[in-house]
């Protein structure tokens, strides 16, 4: 079997108060709430999926909503940034829009012949908004919040910083099967098997920098694509195979997962394209209300009860043009 990783499926962070996540995501950023259910770990949590109109993979942000955690610290051995594509003519539109709302900006910067503005969300999370040529195979929502000729179009890429290239970067190319294509200034540039959109990884080397700590505003995991359960249970058996921890298969309800660590201690994820987040909620429906996977229905009530109240119809619903 021919493995290949086609690109990046999603990115899971860590968000501190939930109502401050939707309305950041929504309302700022114009993504939709494509899916509003619980982390299965921990049902004491929400976990909030983010994305385009249909939640392709490749445009998804999700987060794990824990209040009471504390803040967390990027550094080494972390994923450190989480990049999402924006129309090459678009970029300023985008610093109008977010100076507007007060956040702080850094200048603007040009990374491999892309225009790159930097910000953080209400959590501390650094976001990219990368003004890519390349054509993304994801249409935006155009319910949403930003005019559908300017709303980001997924994710671009994610940046992985780690105190030295290897062995990350031979974990990349040899297991992964992950193309080097570009190099400079301490940061490498892979791609994956399908060019364009959500198929890129950069690998930043920090020596001098300290080991990052996973909570409120970073990043948990990345997760890659795959087409489905052959695929996977083929990668699962390569990576087993050279002796690397893998999970077991687990159902996520809209995709099935396996977990991994890369020897720089990311934890990475395989995750199926399908079944997608339409199988419990008509396209129509997605985000509207909250959704429990099958083994926790009966518990509803008493989930419900420990969940913060959460106002997702005025963001979810917001008017393109604002």
């Amino acid at each position: 079997m021919n493995l290949k990783l086609p690109g990046i499926h999603h990115v899971t962070a860590i968000a501190g108060d939930p109502q401050q996540n939707v309305d950041f995501y929504t309302s700022t950023l114009g993504l939709r709430l494509v899916k509003r259910t619980i982390n299965f770990d921990d049902p004491s949590a929400y976990h909030l999926y983010y994305g385009n109109e249909a939640g392709n993979p490749g445009t998804i942000l999700t987060f794990f909503s824990w209040p009471r955690a504390r803040r967390g610290r990027r550094g080494a051995g972390q994923v450190t940034a989480a990049a999402l594509s924006i129309p090459p003519d678009s970029m300023s539109y985008w610093v109008d829009r977010l100076k507007s709302r007060g956040l702080p900006l850094s200048p603007i910067s040009n990374r491999f012949d892309e225009e790159v503005l930097s910000l953080v969300d209400p959590d501390g999370l650094l976001l990219e908004l990368i003004a890519s040529p390349i054509t993304s195979r994801f249409d935006p929502w155009e319910g949403g919040a930003v005019p559908p000729e300017k709303a980001i179009r997924g994710l671009h890429s994610v940046t992985l910083t780690e105190d030295a290239a290897d062995p990350t970067s031979h974990f990349m190319e040899s297991m992964l099967a992950f193309t080097l294509e570009k190099e400079s200034q301490g940061r490498f540039r892979f791609s994956m098997s399908e060019p364009g959109s959500a198929a890129t990884v950069d690998l930043q080397v920090d020596p001098k920098g300290s080991r990052g700590a996973i909570s409120i505003g970073t990043v948990h995991h990345v997760a890659w694509r795959t087409s489905g359960d052959e695929e996977q249970r083929g990668w699962r058996e390569k990576i087993t195979g050279a002796g690397t921890h893998v999970s077991p298969v687990m159902d996520r309800q809209y995709f099935h997962s396996i977990y991994f660590r890369e020897p720089g201690g990311i934890l990475f994820e395989i995750a199926t394209d399908p079944p997608g987040f339409t199988v419990n909620e008509t396209p129509a429906e997605l985000g509207s209300s909250l959704v429990l996977p099958p083994w926790l229905e009966s518990h509803r009530r008493s989930i419900e009860a420990a969940l913060p109240s959460l106002r997702t119809s005025s963001a979810s619903s917001a008017k393109a043009g604002s």
